[in-house]
């Protein structure tokens, strides 16, 4: 059988995996090849990575980066959304959860682990709270557990603000990567 003779179009757009989430003014979806020039970028800027390992990322982890969000989608039914800005349609950064099996004490295995990185030039404009609040609603409406976690580096205010807004709480700090990190939960409320 050749190409010619299948039938489906190997040119097909790709299942949708991940759910489209507005807020005021952003758009979370999908992550796309074209995020990758301005993720890159985002994972190259000092500004950023400063508490995310402090070492710039290459454009091939970036795209390995990109490849686990939409794999997470496929893999255990939650992942990452690229932030986009409505009004340009710029890629801002990620919000979203994952399960990366990290070696660390406590385990935080199987259990959902929310992160969220948003490019500099996009920091001190509320996107942040929008992006986080927005996968949070998702996640209550249609994840079946009662807890949430996220690891922050205990020096990132900005980050650690941010997650005690939205109910996250510190449960323990330890090591990872060499590098001390904070441990926080959201509970469900019941």
């Amino acid at each position: 059988m050749t190409s010619t003779s299948l039938p489906f179009s190997l040119r097909a757009a790709p299942l949708p995996l991940v759910p489209v989430l507005e807020t005021a003014d952003l758009r979370l979806r999908g992550p796309q090849p074209t995020d990758l020039p301005e993720a890159a970028a985002m994972h190259a800027d000092p500004a950023f990575y400063r508490f995310l390992g402090n070492k710039p990322n290459s454009e091939e982890e970036v795209w390995r980066r990109i490849l686990a969000q939409l794999g997470h989608w496929a893999m255990v039914g939650y992942g990452a959304w690229a932030i986009e800005e409505k009004a340009t349609g710029r890629y801002l950064g990620t919000v979203g959860f994952f399960d990366f099996q990290r070696d660390l004490t406590p385990s935080l295995k199987g259990i959902p682990e929310a992160g969220w990185v948003l490019a500099s030039h996009a920091h001190g404009r509320g996107y942040g709270s929008q992006a986080l609040q927005a996968a949070l609603a998702w996640a209550d409406a249609h994840l079946p557990v009662d807890r949430i976690t996220c690891i922050i580096d205990p020096d990132n205010t900005a980050s650690l603000r941010l997650a005690q807004k939205f109910g996250f709480r510190e449960f323990a700090r330890t090591t990872y990567h060499d590098s001390t990190i904070v441990l926080l939960e959201r509970l469900r409320e019941k």
